[in-house]
Order: structure tokens, then C-alpha cells, then sequence
């Protein structure tokens, strides 16, 4: 792209530009084998050390993990210092800061006792994990706040009572988010739809369409070729039963063995230009495409072509052998923190260390600065210490009788040692088998089964929101295009923190990416290790050139002029994102079983493993499930505590658990 064409975008505006790979601000382009030096002893809003408003460098950086790559590649341990041994004596020691973590530390206190004393160890410079919080100050001196990472909790009705008994812990009142605190009728109060932005790259000319209920109404103003425009309005008004003949039972059989994509193009045999269309429908739920997802699970995201094939109702269906039931999300997408469950985070801080959180109210968890300097006070029953991270884990002894667990981590270019008579592992499954030698091979080997599907955060402050007004949208998918679309902002208000009201108002949209690679059809998890190493290749400056163009094209007709009204960017990279969730036709044991993860989550001796993983559910209702397991294994339920199974919860969106 021209340095002209540059200019015209914005590309040289002064804005606040914030680059988070795994969660980390990226400040260095390299930096010792053991790590960057530990975080500020205070850091305040507004200053470069508050971890939600860390500004960093473009480009890449192995940042957060480059201690664990080390360790991964057989480099870490061939020039490493010798760890000090510290006079460190925990009850409990967790390996990440995540909402597993910190509900494993919360449940931990709560079954042994208020004076357990607890060490949190998480690499990232915040807590929180994947729940991540970004911070904007507007031109008109409003705090924005965005999401960039873990987004919603999503259908409370199928949640644990496990998991409804430590919301209620932390008081948080989810009814709430219904009765005042999320604005359902914002959309429709302004009058804004959906749209599709066709680029010219794919689609042969720019095209900005609004969606309306009836294909009907707004195809024939796509640029689509006329035969292109008839396959499409039959495919979602007036589907036929592409599968006469069949029972459903051979319907379902067949569309759980067959891709969406050839659905459409063998079955549907609609044009290829509509696979097209669809080609990353899925990726936001399943963090594949419609060439490795299949028809039924299709089915389940409400994509189009079914409803003339007598299938069902989706939540009521037996999809399996063994009689697991098919579930739909029965409740409306609206339990959003402003940031994102870092808002849970927040809660889960509050609840074990209020000095460091000292919100009253829910509401307070919003808008109340977290002191960073009280995480890691030495006074303190529970201690939170970022930028570490932890290297190896060994019972002191044979794991059968030892009284006690060796920690040790990195932290600032050298390595420590503390004492723990637990260990909750609440990091990714990939890792443990790098920081012990007491697994069997085969429990190894199951860790390692799970591929986190790598995700792309982005928040883009935007000076006002009158293009969006003036064109009567909300957002826009965009097929083709380097990001999967845009969208104003979940509209929520809570305490002092209000949501825009006025077009004039300062505005974030939120900005997706799921880098898929390798070749078209192969497995999910192929895909999501080959887009994590295409994701390491991209430059701050390629993903803001490609924000500013698209909203430049898309936008244009309302007014927006991406020099003018780009005022901050955030990108949070999650090379290792999404826990990765079975789904056929790749996972040829799923749903029967058995399980990777019932093999990869066993515990042993004074260690237990808590994370998404462990659930391969990427939810934080899934976190805090397996973190209730995990400490339940280690010191046991509570007299009258909820019952918890292995698999708990009712099944998900995908179709056949």
C-alpha cells in the first residue's frame, strides 16, 4: 500500500496504540531466556505500569511465553541458574491467575479455611487469564472500557449449582444484567441492523447490505450474480428437504459425517459463492470454518438451509447411542461485564484479597482501580504474583506420601523455589507435561491432545458513532476480509460506567480474528496450529493498516473517515486461545467417548489440573467447574456442598453433546 494511501488511512496519527500478545503488553523485541522483569511495585490508572492501559510496541514478540517455548524446544535447562530456595511454606500454590485459577484458590479457602494461606503464580502481567480488560480514555476525558478476551457468561439456566453457588459467594446477581444493567432495546431504540460489508476482493465490488428478516428483502440489493442471488434467497426463506426420503434419524447420521461447506455445494448444490459467504460463520463459535465443521453442528449455530428437512426442535433431540441430549442456548446473550468476565476476575479478586479489589457493590467491580501493589503483600493469606512463571513441579518424596510440593518459577531472570502442600494447576493442559516428570506417558499424551484454537482480540476506539447512525447499522460481518467484521460494543451500564446514548458519543468496536491455516478440510486442530504460526507473522502495523481500511471502506457511505476517527487501537493476541472443544467429523470418538480430557485431568498425590482444558469447553462456567473437581479431589467437598459430576453441566450449542 502506498505511503499516500497511508496518510489517507491514519497510519502517522499521534493514537494510542496497544499491542497484547497472550495478554501481555509486547514492550521489547527480546529479552533473557527467564523473562522480563516483574511488574511495577505501584502502578495507577493512567500510568504505563497499570496493566489495563499498557501501551506496547508493534510487531511480534514471544512475550509472555518465551520461558515455556524454552522449555518446549530443550533450550531452558542447559544455561538456567539454580533456583533459590526461598522460606516460602503455602497451603496452596496455583499455576495461573485465570478464572480457574482464582476459583480453585477462592474454593480452596473456602473448604480448609480462612487462614490458608494461598500463592497465585501466573506469567501474564495480569491477572485473569484470558478474561482481559482494555482501558480508552475519549478526547471528552470518558473512560472506555473493552473486552479482549473472554466475553460473556453464556447461559446461566446450564450452569452447575456448583458454579450458581459461587456466583452467589461473590455476589453477583445475575437477574441484574436483565432488569438494568444490559440495554436489550438499544438496538432497535436506534433504529440499527446487521449488515454484510462485501469486499471487492471476493465479491468483485465493495458492497455495504443491510440484512433483513426475509432474504428476499435485501439480496436483490447485493452485488451478487442473479443465480447466485436466487440459490440464496431459496437457501434461508425456503429451503427444500435437501435429504427426502430419509428418516431423521439417517438425516441426523449423515449430516454429523458431512461438512457444512459440502452440504452446501453436494447436497444444497447451491453456488460456490455462497460457501464463500458462510466460510467463517462457524469460527466464532466452534474456531473453524465451514470446511471443517459439519452439517449438524451447522444446524445447531443457526445456519441456513434446514428448516424445510423436518428435523426437530434442536433442544429436545437424542443425537448419539448413548441418549446425550442436543441443547440450544434457551437464554439471551446478555451477562457481559463491560470488560468482558474480567469482570468475574474482578469478583474473584474482590472475595479473596480486598485490599487489592475494594469494590462494595457489583457494580463497583466496573469502575473501582484494582491496587496492584497489595496482590503480592507479604501479609497478605492470598498472594497474586504476576510476570512469574512456574518451571517445574515435584513432590518432595514419592507423590504417594509426600507431605509437600516443590514450586518453582521464574521471575526476573532467576528462578525460586517454594514449598506447597498443594498444587492446583490451573495452566493450559499442554504445558503440564513440561513442568513434571511424574505423569504416565499416557496421561501426557492426553494433555497434550488439546490445540487451543488461536483468537485475535481487537478494540478500536472511535471518536463518535455517527457513520453507524447515519447508516442505520450496528455492525458488519465481512467475508474475505482480513477481520471477520465489526461491532459497537455490548451496551451495558453499570454503576458510574454508562453506556453511549448519542451518535456524538465516543464509541469502542470490537474487532475478531480467528487465524485458521494449513489447507482447506483439514482437521480443526491442524488448522488452529498452522493459523497460530501464521498470527506470529503478523505486524502491528499490517492488522491496524487492515482495521483502518476495512472501517474506511465499510463505513465511508455514513461518513467515517478512518484518519479522523480512529482514536486507539488494542489488539490482544491469544496464540494459544479457545480451548479446543471435540467435534466430529475430526474426533471420530465424540460424543460416546471415551474422553482425552477424562484421561488428561486426573490428579496425583498432592496435585490436581483445573482449567478449560480439562472440560475441553471454552466458557468460564467450564473453568470454575473443573476448578470445583480439581479441589474437590484434593481436600473434598464441603458438608451440603452442590454435587458435581466429572462432565457436569447440560450439554452445549454443539450439536450431539
Amino acid at each position: 500500500m502506498s505511503k499516500a494511501r497511508d496518510r489517507e488511512l491514519g497510519m502517522d496519527r499521534p493514537i494510542t496504540r496497544r499491542n497484547f500478545l497472550e495478554g501481555m503488553a509486547v514492550a521489547t523485541a527480546g529479552g533473557a531466556s527467564l523473562g522480563g522483569t516483574a511488574a511495577p511495585t505501584h502502578a495507577a490508572p493512567g500510568d504505563a505500569g497499570y496493566p489495563p492501559v499498557r501501551l506496547g510496541e508493534r510487531g511480534q514478540n514471544p512475550g509472555a511465553n518465551r520461558v515455556m517455548h524454552a522449555i518446549r524446544d530443550g533450550e531452558f535447562w542447559l544455561d538456567a541458574p539454580d533456583a533459590e530456595q526461598t522460606a516460602e511454606r503455602y497451603d496452596l500454590v496455583v499455576v495461573g491467575a485465570g478464572i480457574s485459577g482464582l476459583a480453585a484458590a477462592l474454593l480452596y479457602r473456602q473448604r480448609v479455611g480462612n487462614t490458608a494461606r494461598i500463592l497465585i503464580l501466573d506469567p501474564l502481567d495480569d491477572f485473569g487469564g484470558h478474561a482481559r480488560r482494555n482501558e480508552f480514555r475519549a478526547s471528552n476525558g470518558a473512560m472506555l472500557i473493552g473486552y479482549g478476551g473472554s466475553q460473556s457468561l453464556q447461559t446461566p439456566s446450564y450452569f452447575s449449582p456448583a458454579v450458581k453457588a459461587l456466583l452467589r459467594d461473590l455476589n453477583l446477581d445475575l437477574t441484574a444484567f436483565k432488569s438494568k444493567y444490559y440495554d436489550e432495546q438499544w438496538h432497535s431504540r436506534h433504529g440499527l441492523e446487521s449488515a454484510y460489508f462485501l469486499p471487492k476482493e471476493k465479491f468483485g465490488s465493495d458492497a455495504l447490505v443491510k440484512v433483513g428478516e426475509s432474504a428476499a428483502d435485501w439480496v436483490p440489493d447485493s452485488p451478487f450474480p442473479e443465480k447466485v442471488k436466487a440459490d440464496l434467497i431459496q437457501l434461508l426463506d425456503n429451503p427444500p428437504d435437501y435429504l427426502a426420503g430419509k428418516s431423521r434419524e439417517e438425516k441426523f447420521e449423515l449430516l454429523s459425517r458431512t461438512t457444512y461447506k459440502d452440504f452446501l455445494l453436494n447436497i444444497a448444490k447451491v453456488d460456490a459463492l455462497i460457501a464463500d459467504l458462510y466460510q467463517e460463520s462457524t469460527t466464532d463459535y466452534f474456531g473453524v470454518g465451514i470446511d471443517a465443521t459439519t452439517a449438524l453442528d451447522a444446524w445447531g449455530n443457526w445456519n441456513p438451509g434446514f428448516t424445510g428437512m423436518d428435523l426437530g426442535d434442536k433442544p429436545y433431540k437424542t443425537m448419539s447411542p448413548s441418549g446425550r441430549l442436543v441443547l440450544t442456548d434457551p437464554d439471551p446473550y446478555i451477562y457481559h461485564f463491560p470488560d468482558g468476565n474480567h469482570g468475574v476476575a474482578r469478583a474473584l479478586l474482590r472475595a479473596l484479597h480486598f485490599r487489592a479489589m475494594p469494590a462494595r457493590a457489583m457494580e463497583d467491580l466496573v469502575t473501582t482501580s484494582v491496587n496492584y501493589a497489595a496482590l503480592d503483600e507479604h501479609d497478605s493469606r492470598t498472594r497474586i504474583r504476576l510476570n512469574s512463571t512456574v518451571v517445574k513441579v515435584r513432590h518432595a518424596g514419592d507423590p504417594a506420601t509426600a507431605s509437600s510440593v516443590d514450586v518453582t518459577y521464574a521471575n526476573g531472570g532467576k528462578l525460586y523455589k517454594v514449598s506447597a502442600g498443594h498444587v492446583v494447576l490451573a495452566c493450559w493442559n499442554r504445558v503440564i507435561p513440561y513442568l513434571t516428570d511424574e505423569l504416565s506417558e499416557a496421561q501426557a499424551t492426553a494433555l497434550k491432545d488439546q490445540q487451543k484454537v488461536p483468537l485475535i482480540y481487537t478494540n478500536v476506539q472511535i471518536k463518535d458513532w455517527r457513520a453507524f447512525n447515519n447508516l442505520k447499522i450496528d455492525g458488519f460481518r465481512s467475508p474475505g476480509h482480513f477481520w471477520r467484521g465489526a461491532e459497537i460494543d455490548f451496551p451495558v451500564s453499570m454503576g458510574r460506567y454508562r453506556f453511549a446514548q448519542r451518535p456524538s458519543d465516543p464509541m469502542i468496536l470490537h474487532m475478531a480474528k480467528v487465524p485458521l491455516g494449513g489447507k482447506e478440510g483439514d482437521p480443526a486442530r491442524t488448522q488452529a496450529y498452522e493459523g497460530r504460526k501464521l498470527m506470529q507473522g503478523y505486524t502491528f502495523e499490517q492488522m491496524e493498516r487492515e482495521i483502518r481500511d476495512l472501517l474506511g471502506r465499510a463505513l465511508g457511505g455514513g461518513g467515517f473517515d478512518p484518519a479522523r476517527d480512529v482514536e486507539g487501537i488494542a489488539i490482544n493476541r491469544w496464540a494459544h486461545g479457545y480451548a479446543y472443544e471435540y467435534m466430529r467429523p475430526t474426533d471420530t470418538f465424540w460424543p460416546d467417548g471415551p474422553l482425552p480430557i477424562e484421561a488428561a485431568r486426573k490428579g496425583w498425590g498432592r496435585i490436581a489440573i483445573a482449567n478449560s482444558d480439562s472440560g475441553a469447553y471454552a466458557y468460564a462456567h467450564s473453568a470454575i467447574d473443573q476448578a470445583v473437581r480439581a479441589v474437590r479431589e484434593l481436600v473434598g467437598a464441603a458438608e451440603g456442598a452442590p454435587s458435581f459430576s466429572d462432565f457436569p453441566g447440560p450439554p452445549r450449542n454443539r450439536i450431539g453433546l
